[in-house]
Parts: C-alpha cells; sequence; structure tokens
C-alpha cells in the first residue's frame, strides 16, 4: 500500500512538472511570435570623411503601440550601434558607441505622422509610410575614418528598439509590467574589417 503512494505521487510529480515545462515551452514560443522584429540587413561602408552604416530593420509594431500613437502619445525608437576591438588578453575594448534617436508622432489637426530623426522632420500621410522610412537606416555616419584601424578586425553589434525611457511617466509604469510595450530587435553581430581608404 506504501509503495503504490509513493508511486502514484511520483507519477503525479512528473505529470504536474510535463504539463509545467509544457506550459513554459508554449509561452516561450508565443513570446517569440508575438514580436518577431529582427536586423534583416546592415553593413558598414566607407563614407565621405568615415564610416557610415546602412541597415534594413523589420520592427513588429503590435496593436497596443499602433493605438498609442493614435491617440497622441509619441513613441520614441533608437539605434543603437557598437564597435568593439578584440583583445585576447582582455575584454574587448569599445572603440565606437552611437545611439540614433527616433520619434512619430500624430498630428490631429493635419492628420498626419511626422517623423523626427535626429533633429530632421518629414510628416507623412500614414504611419505605415512613416514607418518604413525609420526602418530605412541609410548612410549614418558612425565613425570618422582615423578611429579605425585599416586592416585591423573590429566586432559590431546593432540593435533597433522601442525607448520605453521616453513614456510619459504613466505608461513607463505600464511598460515595466507588459511585453507590448517593449518591441525590439536583438543584438545583430558581424565582424567589419575596415580597408585602406585613399582619398580622391
Amino acid at each position: 500500500m506504501t509503495a503504490f503512494s509513493t508511486l502514484s505521487s511520483t507519477s503525479l510529480a512528473r505529470r504536474i512538472r510535463g504539463v509545467f515545462a509544457g506550459w513554459v515551452l508554449l509561452l516561450s514560443v508565443a513570446a517569440i511570435a508575438a514580436d518577431s522584429s529582427r536586423i534583416a540587413h546592415a553593413e558598414i561602408v566607407a563614407g565621405e570623411g568615415g564610416y557610415v552604416l546602412n541597415a534594413d530593420i523589420e520592427l513588429d509594431l503590435n496593436p497596443r503601440l499602433i493605438e498609442a500613437v493614435t491617440r497622441g502619445i509619441a513613441l520614441h525608437f533608437v539605434a543603437e550601434l557598437v564597435i568593439e576591438q578584440p583583445r585576447w588578453y582582455w575584454l574587448n575594448k569599445a572603440v565606437v558607441e552611437r545611439e540614433l534617436s527616433y520619434r512619430i508622432s500624430y498630428h490631429a489637426i493635419t492628420r498626419s505622422y511626422r517623423l523626427s530623426i535626429g533633429n530632421l522632420h518629414q510628416s507623412f500621410e500614414s504611419l505605415d509610410s512613416a514607418l518604413r522610412t525609420m526602418q530605412r537606416i541609410r548612410n549614418w555616419h558612425v565613425t570618422d575614418r582615423d578611429t579605425l584601424e585599416p586592416g585591423v578586425s573590429y566586432d559590431v553589434a546593432l540593435r533597433f528598439r522601442h525607448d520605453t525611457a521616453q513614456l510619459p511617466k504613466p505608461f513607463q509604469v505600464t511598460a515595466i509590467a507588459s511585453r507590448d510595450w517593449t518591441v525590439g530587435t536583438d543584438w545583430q553581430r558581424w565582424t567589419f574589417l575596415p580597408g585602406v581608404v585613399t582619398s580622391k
């Protein structure tokens, strides 16, 4: 009788663990599916006076954020770039750390969306148009030519995210408890080898 009770308890515990593991897996898959934002393409190339970044972002803006901006709440996004020089004897050395800020807002009087990139502003008739422009980073000057040594390999990391710290205070509290507000990509990492740039 005792052996039977022990076996039943063990079997029940295994079933509970199995169900719990299944729920954790489902929640993880749902969380991944809910935000499929990613960096589709990114590269650093030589530009005028230094190096520039070009990137294509796929940002999954959920209904909560779409509703927020159409109701007059400005959404802030940020592209974050880090360039590091690997060091075998110590931690990598951060050579470049840059941010590019975006702001999308809706103007009810003109029924237009305004996209601000740094100090530049542009108006759009639809939110989709503003988002498409925001997700195409072109010729972002990330560093001067003499910052990176030609022929030396550097590790580059880039991500794009909704900056919840720029939300009004009541919404910042909500953002802490809800994944709907924390939209963004994972870090995209690659190796960059600067070449010798000859002046024209």
